[in-house]
């Protein structure tokens, strides 16, 4: 056996998305890590081992603009180009490379973590460090840092290190949680074991084993769906252990989930109700994913309420939008859904003080072990969530490292610094603004080759006729006069619509009432049917119109998306069987869905002319959409003609690092491990090829040449600092959008700047 000591910086006990994401963020700001990771695959949950779907803010597109940034947001758009068909080995190649790409980690797979040294009374300890046996080496490694990160998902660091947590349900009083019960328990969320099928081409037969269960003596068959050719994530309510201890009895739970898996293949194979002749089991998951376990106490427990009320805590550094998503204790057996949903009306935001323990000075922690009540981990637990507060906590580590100082120091002395630099960092935050006083960017003249001013679709394909109300989101900015519908009538009739404002910057629902208008239309096809509205907004904003249903009236989709607008339909169908989840249907993003039509608006023309997409956009503060789309849209590109934006600072600056975040359409689910697919490998909007020049000795010079771009942020750190007054990034082709499209450029005088 050997022995070993490690010292870094950071150690970060977790190999989930939440641990990768805090390691990596750790690591860019120049602090040593040790990643440590007690399976021989990064992932966690998302993994090859256990192959959950990577669900985050977007809820399967029920969130608009809402898919995640930052580090996840680079696996997304990374995975999307490698591994367009969701194979699960390629995203462990994604997750892994992401952290390989960081000189300051240092890794250790295989090292589980069941030791930790750890000092201080009940109210005021410190880890001193966390030793690991390295399964297969026979290494025995000792981790010593100064701060540590708890992203096991079972919370085992911060329980041997004495920190404060809770497992099971608060009761309704403590919270005031109207979802919470009556008195306290010990009921978590059970765990799940997937399996994956495929079509062997020829006769293939099943023997069950003798433990396989007979479903069709228990309620499953009833309750629950299945299908032949369902596998993955289509069965995550294989589900089971919720009235046990997930931990303690994570043996029993997994022979229960095999009864159960063996049980339903044997039931589709033998009992003559599939047409299952030729499908074979492919895989079957042996490491039972947890949903709950232990929850740590922090200086702010997140609750219910802050999440249907989208609290905007000041101290926010993420965002989540995942319904509160609870499952009945019985799991599979249950007679009840098997989910029950409750949605905000958009993003929630969560703060830094539910990333740091209560008790323990020096430990954060990111993923399922967050300090929230059992109601509001029903929505922070999803991967892609614990993902963006991983990338808090690690950047949040960093700063207390470089500073000297605890995580509650940080947030009483900090908090604004630390947010700025996970803002330049395109970080997963909705709502705050740029004021970073080392971009030189932000005190420059924008102007650009030219800028898309007028909102309109008007290249029709296919009509859709209007049995229900629709929507039509787009922004106002700085007035709205008159609207435009490309509409057919099989008769003579009259058209209504409304315009609302959306309530909040961040959410993308009908608020409160702001215009309504009528329109006689004639009966023919292809009419363009005005309707003047009249809406001055105090400031730019989405407008949403609400076209009332007529069954004598077709709107017209087109194949041409335009960035900033959305289509919505009202009363859609469920998209799954209510047996499985059970929504509350008068909740407006459960009423208004856009039915997979995002990249298809429908044809209609605003006037007068917009200011939502000037040049000057691309410094206005905001990183992603947030009440407007904040970025700069030229015209259609044409050929022998480049598109360019430019900062002018009137004056010589010296340059020598540049920030450019380009538009990779955040509405856009990239989700597709076991669940969605998209039909491109590269986000149309990204701009493809380009270049930065300066403007020096009366003539433009070349700083940088990019070519086949597919990633959103770029950073360019000069060879030499370069002293110029004016700058540009020229666009010389996009990825498929007729347009050239910039969320940010920044600008800095000194290189690394992130470090």
């Amino acid at each position: 056996m050997k022995l070993e000591t490690v010292k870094t910086d950071i150690t970060v006990v977790g190999g989930g998305l939440a641990g990768v994401c805090a390691a990596v963020a750790a690591a860019r700001l120049g602090q040593t890590v040790a990643l440590v990771n007690n399976r021989p695959v990064l992932g966690g949950n998302s993994s090859s081992e256990v192959r959950v779907w990577v669900c985050g803010a977007t809820a399967h597109g029920t969130h608009r603009y809402a898919r995640e940034t930052g580090i996840m947001g680079e696996m997304f758009v990374e995975n999307q180009y490698r591994n367009i068909d969701g194979n699960p080995y390629i995203w462990d190649l994604v997750v892994l490379e992401t952290v390989r790409a960081e000189r300051n980690i240092s890794l250790f797979l295989n090292t589980d973590v069941h030791e930790v040294e750890a000092g201080g009374d009940e109210d005021e300890r410190a880890i001193r460090s966390v030793t690991g046996w390295m399964m297969g080496s026979e290494r025995r490694i000792r981790f010593e840092s100064r701060m540590f990160l708890d992203c096991t998902g079972d919370g085992l660091v911060g329980f041997l290190a004495g920190a404060k947590y809770r497992i099971g349900r608060e009761a309704r009083h403590e919270y005031n949680e109207e979802w919470a019960p009556a008195a306290a328990d010990d009921i978590t969320l059970g765990s799940t074991l997937l399996f994956y099928t495929k079509d062997a081409g020829h006769p293939v037969k099943f023997v069950p084993p003798s433990f396989a269960k007979d479903i069709a003596k228990t309620t499953i068959p009833m309750k629950r769906v299945i299908r032949s050719g369902d596998n993955g994530c289509a069965y995550w309510w294989i589900e089971w252990g919720g009235e046990l201890d997930t931990v303690h009895d994570n043996e029993r739970i997994r022979d229960e989930l095999w009864a159960v898996i063996y049980g339903i293949w044997d039931y589709i194979k033998n009992s003559g109700k599939f047409d299952a002749e030729n499908m074979t089991l492919e895989w079957v998951g042996g490491i039972p994913g947890k949903r709950e376990y232990r929850r740590f106490i922090g200086d702010y427990v997140l609750n219910q309420n802050d999440i249907i009320e989208q609290r905007p805590f000041e101290d926010r550094v993420a965002f989540g939008g995942w319904s509160i998503d609870l499952h009945p204790p019985q799991g599979m057996y249950s007679t009840e859904s098997g989910s029950k949903h409750l949605h905000p009306d958009g993003n929630y935001h969560i703060p830094f003080r539910s990333l740091y323990s209560v008790n323990v000075s020096n430990m954060l922690m990111a993923g399922r072990d967050i300090s929230a009540s059992h109601v509001a981990f029903g929505t922070t637990r999803v991967m892609a969530t614990c993902a963006v507060m991983g990338e808090a906590a690690g950047t949040g580590a960093a700063l207390c490292v470089q500073k000297g100082v605890t995580p509650r120091e940080l947030y009483r002395r900090h908090m604004k610094e630390l947010q700025q630099i996970m803002l330049r960092q395109d970080a997963s935050i909705i709502g705050l603004a740029n004021e970073d006083p080392l971009d030189l960017a932000r005190s420059a003249r924008v102007t650009a080759s030219s800028v898309l001013k007028r909102i309109a679709v008007d290249k029709p394909a296919e009509a859709v006729r209007m049995t229900a109300d629709v929507g039509i989101l787009f922004p106002v900015d700085p007035h709205l006069g008159r609207v435009e519908l490309l509409i057919d009538a099989d008769r003579a009739t009259v058209i209504d619509v409304e315009v609302r404002d959306t309530g909040r910057p961040e959410n993308y629902v009908p608020g409160s009432l702001q215009a309504k208008a009528s329109a006689a239309v004639d009966k023919g096809e292809k009419q363009w049917v005005a309707f003047d509205l009249g809406w001055t907004p105090e400031r730019p904003q989405n407008a949403f119109l609400i076209v009332k249903a007529n069954e004598s009236v077709r709107l017209h989709h087109s194949d041409d998306p335009l960035t900033g607008t959305l289509i919505f339909f009202k009363g859609s169908a469920p998209v799954v069987d209510p047996s499985l989840e059970s929504h509350q249907p008068a909740q407006p993003v459960v009423q208004w869905r856009m039915n997979r039509k995002a990249r298809r608006p429908f044809c209609f023309r605003v006037g007068p002319e917009t200011r939502a997409y000037e040049a000057d956009k691309a410094i206005d503060g905001y990183h992603r959409p947030y009440g407007a789309p904040h970025l700069w849209a030229s015209e259609p590109m044409r050929a022998g003609r480049e598109e360019w934006i430019e900062l002018d600072w009137q004056r010589e600056v010296e340059a020598a690092e540049i920030h450019i975040t380009f538009n990779d359409d955040v509405n856009e689910d990239l989700i597709n491990l076991h669940h969605h697919r998209t039909p491109f490998e590269i986000v149309p909007e990204l701009v493809k090829d380009y270049r930065i020049e300066a403007w020096a000795d009366g003539r433009w010079t070349v700083l940088h040449r990019e070519r086949d771009n597919r990633r959103r942020k770029r950073v360019h750190v000069l060879p030499a600092p370069v002293r110029a007054g004016r700058m540009r990034v020229v666009v010389e082709s996009t990825n498929g959008c007729p347009r050239a499209e910039i969320v940010e450029i920044r600008v800095y005088a000194e290189r690394n700047v992130r470090n």
